[in-house]
């Protein structure tokens, strides 16, 4: 047991000391033991096991078909590898509908290895965030582009752009810290409301396609690697640029993640 042998994984506290201490947080998707293994060699600080792998596993339009069984093996596969990242799963779609469901499939992925479950949603998640936090059960939201709606959303499209939403988004932002979430995913929204959600959480914000001014940032590994198909989001480096191996990209994503050189300006979105 590693906690008995000296190793020193990292925990939820340490994520939260790391956001006190404005150090940022860097994360990436895994879905496998060897990219898994790869990402703890490279002292990445969180692997999402992201439900993703509908897109660049499964070859799915959606993260719609992936299904709570998938996850739950995806995740032990990344946890076996893991000695020291802070693993998040990813509850998938329609297994979170109500507070039980989503307490057993929570179960189902933290049994498999994750300390954390991402939820999407704002508002009418909140019911489901307190019962699974009073549980013990760490949750991280999901405000913005949410890969589960879109087709309720009308395809992949930026998010909180007029003063309205931007507004209902930060109610919501605020309404999952309070409900007990330790952890706040914002995806493609404009980065001048990245920054507001950030100044008015004490939690951290990880963005994707949120601006530089998040707690920390996560990518697709198969987009940073430059490998996945079609045109990359606009929110896309390929850090394989300039470098010899997959392992040394890895790191160039670290450190400009820890040194807030990425994402720079043309990664962002405007209002």
């Amino acid at each position: 047991m590693g906690y008995l042998q000296g190793e020193k994984p990292i925990t939820i506290s340490k994520l939260l000391s790391m956001h006190r201490a404005g150090e940022k947080i860097s994360v990436l998707t895994a879905y496998d033991s060897t990219m898994s293994a790869l990402l703890n060699r490279c002292n990445l600080d969180v692997i999402l096991v992201g439900d993703s792998l509908g897109n660049v596993v499964q070859g799915q339009t959606s993260t719609t078909s992936v299904t709570l069984e998938q996850m739950a093996y995806h995740t032990s596969c990344v946890a076996r590898s893991n000695n020291r990242t802070f693993l998040i799963a990813d509850l998938p779609f329609a297994s979170y509908g109500h507070p039980e469901q989503a307490l057993e499939s929570a179960a189902t992925l933290m049994r498999s290895g994750a300390d954390m479950v991402k939820l999407e949603g704002g508002d009418w998640q909140i019911e489901i965030i307190r019962y699974l936090v009073n549980r013990s059960v760490p949750v991280c939201a999901h405000l913005g582009l949410m890969p589960q709606s879109v087709h309720v959303l009308g395809g992949y499209k930026i998010q909180g752009k007029s003063e309205d939403s931007a507004k209902l988004m930060l109610e919501q932002a605020k309404a999952c810290e309070n409900a007990g979430a330790q952890m706040l995913v914002l995806e493609a929204i404009p980065s001048a409301l990245g920054k507001t959600i950030t100044n008015a959480l004490t939690i951290p914000t990880i963005g994707i396609g949120a601006g530089p001014d998040c707690s920390g940032q996560v990518l697709v590994l198969p987009d940073l690697l430059g490998i996945s198909p079609g045109k990359p989001p606009k929110f896309v480096k390929n850090f394989m640029d300039g470098q010899s191996s997959i392992e040394e990209a890895i790191k160039a994503y670290i450190s400009d993640v820890k040194s807030n050189r990425f994402p720079g300006p043309e990664h962002g979105f405007n209002s």
